[in-house]
């Protein structure tokens, strides 16, 4: 660990402290409710059900963190006790953080001109895990989203702040005598971040091990959907059964990423919106044509990258049959 040394369990004691305590009050939605934001959504999600559009239109329910979001500029609202917490962590080395899952609520639904205030308070604080990642604490808040004053629904949001496993400590700072000079090792190659793995989607990732690309099907009303979630959006069944997906795709829309670098990665490279034949569409990464060369319309067609020794990936291939 880095700064000063904390035994693990006074360490955790201190972090316990915080669960109760504030992490943001009286928080302000920067945007009330609105149609804009609300269509946008839609077409980035692919979700056309008729209850988000015209009059009487209400509000996607997983738009619910969206409304709370700070954009580029933040919220000056966060509390001293939630800055405290992460300064605590940092000091004790746990400097990396993910997000791992968030759950939430929805009590009533939005509407076009609603305002929205919210409140947020530090509800967990894990005793110290170790993760694929490395050993850190999970912290969980929980934020109350209101309407014009009304509770419409709660989202819990969860982190790992962690030290990375593997990470060498610092060499000493002293120069070598001639005789004991070798050659440096070579610096092992960065790896591709690890999903995130829930209760919600392992079944993907297990039919990606077995190169199969699953599609959650709700078992009521068969709508297909990915990325799998745990109730259907178009008639909220929690039944629902799986379909391997035939490996076709076209390109519904694409970015080139030239910023922030990444150690894992060599920008610029493209990131695609792929439409599978069956209708839904995942994000992933376009191969076997030039960054500059993907194109709107192209078909690609479903392969599995290994990109190291534990990780598998479904990609595609340009120039499959659509």
């Amino acid at each position: 660990m880095s700064g000063t040394e904390t035994a693990p369990d006074e360490l955790y004691e201190r972090l316990a402290a915080y669960e109760g305590r504030s992490a943001a009050t009286a928080g302000v939605g920067k945007d009330p409710v609105n149609l804009p934001m609300i269509r946008h959504w839609c077409e980035a999600m692919g979700d056309a059900h008729p209850a988000y559009e015209g009059p009487g239109a209400v509000a996607p329910p997983t738009m619910l963190q969206a409304w709370t979001m700070g954009g580029l500029s933040g919220h000056g609202d966060r509390s001293e006790a939630y800055d405290e917490l992460s300064a605590l962590l940092d000091g004790a080395g746990y400097t990396s953080v993910v997000a791992t899952d968030c759950e939430q609520e929805y009590l009533r639904p939005l509407r076009p001109g609603d305002a929205i205030t919210f409140d947020a308070v530090i509800e967990s604080v894990s005793p110290r895990k170790t993760t694929k990642l490395g050993t850190g604490h999970f912290v969980t808040t929980r934020m109350d989203v209101l309407a014009d004053g009304e509770l419409a629904g709660t989202h819990r949001f969860r982190i790992l702040k962690y030290a990375p496993a593997g990470r060498p400590p610092k060499p000493e700072q002293r120069t070598p005598e001639p005789e004991q000079r070798t050659a440096e090792p070579a610096a092992a190659a960065p790896r591709r971040p690890r999903p995130v793995v829930n209760r919600d989607n392992a079944g993907f990732w297990e039919g990606v091990a077995a190169h199969r690309l699953l599609i959650q099907r709700c078992g009521d009303c068969a709508s297909l959907r990915l990325p799998w979630l745990p109730g259907c959006a178009e008639c909220g069944s929690p039944e629902w059964d799986t379909v391997e997906a035939s490996g076709a795709g076209t390109v519904y829309s694409y970015v080139v990423m030239h910023h922030p670098p990444f150690p894992a990665f060599d920008p610029p490279y493209a990131v695609g919106l792929v439409e599978l034949a069956e209708g839904v569409r995942m994000v992933s990464n376009v191969v076997g044509v030039p960054y500059d060369k993907v194109r709107i319309g192209m078909p690609v067609r479903l392969e599995f990258l290994r990109v190291d020794d534990e990780l598998e990936l479904p990609v595609f291939r340009a120039g499959g049959e659509g």
